[in-house]
Formats: C-alpha cells, sequence, structure tokens
C-alpha cells in the first residue's frame, strides 16, 4: 500500500509539473457572408455566399515545451476549410495553412520545420490594406501573393530576436525531386522594422516550378513537385502557368498617428520562361497601392484604398482598384463587416483557348484573388460575419 501510494503522488506531482512546462491551445476563424459580383465570366452577375474573406477559415493547435535554459519546442498544426461547404481548403491538405515544428530562444532565435508562410508574408502583408478590407485594395489577379495565395511546404525558416525593432526572417524549401535538387525549390527572406507609431517591412520570395502541373518535354522535369503552392487564381496571370520561375520584391510602410492608420506598399513580381515555358519573354507586374484607416471609435472603423498595376514585358496591360470597407465589432470575437471594389482594366492579357492555345485576349478585370473573370470592368461587394475562437 505504501509503494502504490507513493508511486501515485509521484504521478501526480509529474504531471503537475508537465502542465506547467507545456501548454496547447486550440484556436480558430470563421468567416462567412454574401457576394454580389458585376461581370462574372463575360456579364454575367453572381449572387452567393462567399466563405473566409476578411480572414480566411481556420481552426488550430499551437504547442510549446519549455526545455530549459530559455529553450522551447514549439508547433503549429492550421487546417483550412470552407465554412460555406465544409469542404477542405487549400488543395484537400488536412493541415494545409501550416504545419511545422520548431525549437525557439529568446536569444538565439527560432527555426521552424515544415509547411509555412514565406517570409514576406509574415512580414509585409499585415502592413498592407489586407489587414483592414482584405483584397478588395490588394493587388489585382493576386500576382504577387499579396493576398498569400501560396504557402511553402518541406520549408526550413529561420526568425531572429528582434534587436531594436528589427527582425529578420529566411526560408529555404526542397523541392524533393530526386536529381534535380533544384527544381521546385523556393526560398526568400525579409525584414521587418517597428518603432512607436512606425512599422516597415521589405523582402524578396523565389519560387521554381511554381505550377508542378506544367508539362515540358525536358527529362528532369517530368514528375517535377513544387514546394509552393500555384498562385495562379484568375484571368491575370492565367498565361503565365509554364513559367519556369517567379520572384516577388515587396515592401510596405505604416504610420498610425491618432485614430488614423497610413500605409503604402510597392511590389514587382516576374514570371521568368525557360525553353519549355508556352511564353518567351518575361512578364512584369509593378504594383503601387496605398490606404487610409479611420477608426471612429474603439469598435467601429472605416477604410479605403487604391492599387495600380502595370503589366508589361510579355504583354502590356494597366489596371486600377479602389476598395472601400468598414467593420463593426460585435465584441472581442466577433464582427460584422461590409466591403465592395471596384476596377478597370486596359490593355491586352495571356491566356488559353479551348484548344490549349495560348493566345492575347482584352485585358479582364479581376479584383484581388476572388479569381472571377470580367469584362473591362468588374463590381464587388460583400456583407460578411466573423467569428474567433
Amino acid at each position: 500500500m505504501y509503494k502504490k501510494t507513493s508511486v501515485a503522488v509521484v504521478a501526480c506531482a509529474l504531471s503537475g509539473l508537465a502542465n506547467a512546462q507545456t501548454s496547447v491551445t486550440l484556436y480558430g476563424v470563421i468567416d462567412t457572408g454574401l457576394i454580389y459580383v458585376n461581370n462574372v465570366s463575360g456579364k454575367d452577375d453572381l449572387f452567393g455566399m462567399k466563405q473566409g474573406t476578411m480572414s480566411g477559415n481556420r481552426w488550430g493547435l499551437r504547442g510549446e515545451e519549455d526545455l530549459g535554459s530559455g529553450l522551447k519546442a514549439v508547433f503549429t498544426l492550421e487546417n483550412g476549410f470552407n465554412s460555406a461547404t465544409g469542404a477542405l481548403n487549400q488543395g484537400g491538405r488536412e493541415f494545409g495553412r501550416q504545419a511545422f515544428v520548431g525549437l525557439s530562444s529568446d536569444r538565439f532565435g527560432t527555426l521552424r520545420l515544415g509547411r509555412q508562410y514565406d517570409p514576406v508574408v509574415d512580414t509585409v502583408q499585415g502592413l498592407t490594406a489586407d489587414a483592414y478590407i482584405a483584397s478588395t485594395a490588394g493587388t489585382p489577379g493576386d500576382v504577387d501573393n499579396y493576398d498569400n495565395s501560396l504557402r511553402v511546404s518541406n520549408a526550413v525558416k529561420y526568425l531572429s530576436p528582434t534587436y531594436a525593432g528589427l527582425q529578420f526572417e529566411a526560408l529555404y524549401a526542397f523541392g524533393n525531386n530526386a536529381g534535380a535538387t533544384g527544381q521546385g525549390q523556393a526560398w526568400g527572406g525579409a525584414v521587418s522594422y517597428k518603432n512607436g507609431p512606425l512599422a516597415a517591412a521589405a523582402g524578396y520570395f523565389y519560387t521554381n516550378n511554381p505550377n508542378a502541373g506544367r508539362t515540358t518535354t525536358k527529362a528532369s522535369n517530368w514528375g517535377v513537385t513544387s514546394s509552393s503552392d500555384s498562385i495562379f487564381d484568375g484571368p491575370i496571370n492565367n498565361g503565365y502557368t509554364t513559367a519556369h520561375s517567379i520572384g516577388i520584391a515587396r515592401a510596405a510602410a505604416q504610420y498610425t498617428v491618432g485614430p488614423f492608420v497610413i500605409g503604402a506598399s510597392y511590389s514587382n513580381a516576374q514570371y521568368k520562361p525557360d525553353g519549355f515555358s508556352a511564353f518567351q519573354s518575361t512578364e512584369s507586374y509593378n504594383v503601387g497601392s496605398g490606404y487610409l484607416t479611420y477608426w471612429i471609435n474603439p469598435a467601429l472603423r472605416v477604410s479605403g484604398g487604391y492599387t495600380y498595376m502595370h503589366a508589361s514585358g510579355d504583354t502590356s496591360a494597366t489596371y486600377h482598384q479602389v476598395g472601400l470597407g468598414t467593420d463593426y465589432a460585435l465584441s472581442k470575437r466577433t464582427d460584422v463587416y461590409l466591403i465592395g471594389s471596384y476596377q478597370h482594366a486596359s490593355g491586352t492579357q495571356a491566356t488559353y483557348n479551348s484548344a490549349g492555345q495560348r493566345v492575347l485576349q482584352p485585358a479582364q478585370a479581376s479584383i484581388g484573388s476572388f479569381g472571377y473573370a470580367g469584362t473591362s470592368h468588374q463590381e464587388l461587394v460583400q456583407v460578411g460575419l466573423r467569428h474567433r475562437f
């Protein structure tokens, strides 16, 4: 009896110690609304349900274990789902948003292994209008991953400690292709700075064979997988699915003064061909945007933004996009929002016809990362409800 009692006491003590050193958090977001889009697939209008506009729907587990001497083991498993249908997002992956394990040190920084956001998304995206009115003021077609259309698998990422407001990140992702190490790889880096009301960030991301399904006659490309997701959301960059690589440079700055938040950003995305691409000249997208947010009170804000994009190289097109929105917090976890956007396009785009041949067409408007193909202009309005847990 004494031995049994002693064992029970020790087990309870160890259990309490483990609980004190280890934590696991369940979290998530559910965002669903009604949407109206003018000029979809020609001149048709769309009215229906849309999920995950202000925030991508997700549930996840985040945990850490104290290993002593300032070192922790960390992990995140994050699932993406469609709240309108219940289906999985991110290509049907169980944990398609994030899935990584790592070690974190206050002194030396954090090392993570697995599926993750790239450093530019980590540092730049939060300083753009995406944080306030989603992609309604974002890059047309999301050609520069403004709205996080892609994530990176097989990735090793390092995040430095913060030094006087400065922090940097670096990432390398393996293509995992036998005999072709460079095929399907991705890499990037970014630096961010925050001091009082000012925040700024800049970075670069590169992905090789960004569309794993591209077909070529090169033996080393047959069956090639890509470490990054596809970034081809709609008609604007549809003609470049056979790109050998995509390089994206982005920078943004944000300043808060009283109830106002002012921000601006710039990006350059280059879609480069090789001898097996369906296009032969690099297509470049230069994007400039700015926005203003005004907090009427702690629960209510209004925002507006403008984006200009010019495509050059293989084709030439110009896009103007304006976005407006308001958000009202019903509680700390639940809010309602109303957003709208207008885009005008001119020039030419590359696309594929029904026979699979690459052709040029008049530029079609396609707001943000919504992916709807329009005419030379497109309008969009959405009202939604978002709950965090």
